[in-house]
């Protein structure tokens, strides 16, 4: 309906930058050349699908290999699907939880919407995150 929040008071803006700069997001538009557009993963998804420390062992894992492949796996679901604004991704990463060695299915999405300035940006997160 035209005019419904035409006079409503903003109550609170978080913005995108502000969720990198707190840690909500993890910004890593840099190095990679998969998007044109800015791409950030929530904290979990980081957690989760990328971060690895360079001290363990559980298996022959390194973050830079794990973003890799995350990136990789969507910009394929992203190519398969890519129609909507949100797309399912599925990728198999070893979990870090101090004894698996065989990777699992993890199932995440890509979300392209606006960022702060209207720009197109592009979140990968859990399905229901946002």
């Amino acid at each position: 309906m035209p005019g419904l929040f035409e006079d409503a008071d903003v109550i609170s803006v978080y913005t995108r930058k502000q969720a990198i700069e707190d840690g909500v997001l993890v910004d890593v538009s840099k190095g990679q050349r998969l998007f044109k557009f800015p791409v950030a993963l929530t904290r979990t998804v980081w957690a989760d699908c990328v971060e690895w420390p360079e001290d363990d062992m559980q298996a022959m894992q390194d973050q830079t290999g794990r973003l890799s492949d995350v990136l990789w796996m969507t910009l394929c679901a992203v190519r398969r699907g890519g129609t909507t604004d949100r797309v399912p991704v599925e990728l198999y990463r070893i979990p870090r939880d101090g004894h698996s060695t065989e990777p699992q299915l993890v199932r995440l999405e890509a979300v392209c919407g606006p960022g702060d300035d209207m720009e197109p940006v592009i979140t990968i997160q859990f399905p229901g995150e946002d």
